[in-house]
């Protein structure tokens, strides 16, 4: 569970991140698998997390070690993995690319239409490109067809 995923604010998320290092800090010494160590880091922030949402909540002893492992472990956390993230990121980064090696008005089209917060109605692009709007899916059509040429190289 990421702290600012389980909601909380980035000075609680900053909190728990040097709870995390101080506490990898103290127990470095008896490390005995340190290919392990991402998912301690993981486990250990985790916990932090729950243990601090549920201090918040008031539903939390002074002890703190009444939380069952398999109580954490059932709190969701649907946030990609680093090698995930990073696969999209390189993603996103080659479609970026080539579209920006398309032509001027396959570019602006594409921006339009995929890239807007809110895409615009057909009309308004048309008018953008001094086209009728019937002419626009079709215009699409080939802006992508070229993009997959593009991506497929």
């Amino acid at each position: 569970m990421r702290p600012r995923r389980a909601g909380l604010d980035e000075d609680q998320a900053a909190d728990i991140f040097q709870e995390v290092f101080a506490t990898l800090f103290e127990k470095l010494e008896a490390i005995e698998q340190p290919e392990r160590l991402q998912a301690w880091l993981v486990t250990t922030a985790r916990r932090k997390t729950w243990r601090l949402i549920l201090k918040e909540k008031g539903s939390f002893t002074q002890s703190g070690d009444n939380i069952d492992d398999d109580e954490l472990a059932a709190v969701p956390d649907d946030s990609p993995l680093a090698d995930e993230v990073l696969l999209r990121l390189e993603e996103q980064h080659r479609v970026r690319t080539a579209v920006a090696a398309l032509d001027e008005r396959c570019q602006k089209l594409i921006n339009m239409l995929f890239y807007a917060a809110e895409p615009p109605r057909y009309a308004e692009v048309a008018r953008s490109l001094g086209t009728s709007a019937g002419s626009i899916g079709p215009t699409r059509a080939r802006c992508l067809e070229k993009l997959m040429l593009l991506l497929n190289k």
